[in-house]
């Protein structure tokens, strides 16, 4: 699920980058590297945040995986405030 940061929130985000992560290299030829970092989704579900190593990819845009369907498991709607922990190692 992709989540649209605050300018406040996209700020804090630029600091995960200067912290330890987990480097996802591409499998494939034209695919690009990622990091990723242990999250808590609602203070409930453990998730990821993923952050594509694009020069471009916008600041304000935070992906995350989880093992179940966010949006549907707190009856998401587009412009939803959610809270999410990033868990720092």
């Amino acid at each position: 699920m992709n989540i649209h940061l605050t300018s406040e929130s996209a700020k804090r985000s630029e600091s995960l980058r200067k912290t330890r992560a987990i480097e996802i290299p591409p499998e494939e030829e034209g695919f690009c590297t990622a990091t990723c970092y242990k999250a808590i989704f609602m203070e409930t579900v453990e998730c990821a945040i993923i952050i594509p190593e694009i020069a471009d990819y916008p600041k304000d845009i935070l992906e995350t995986i989880a093992p179940v369907n966010l949006r549907k498991k707190f009856q998401l709607k587009n412009g939803a405030t959610v809270k999410i922990e990033v868990i720092l190692q």
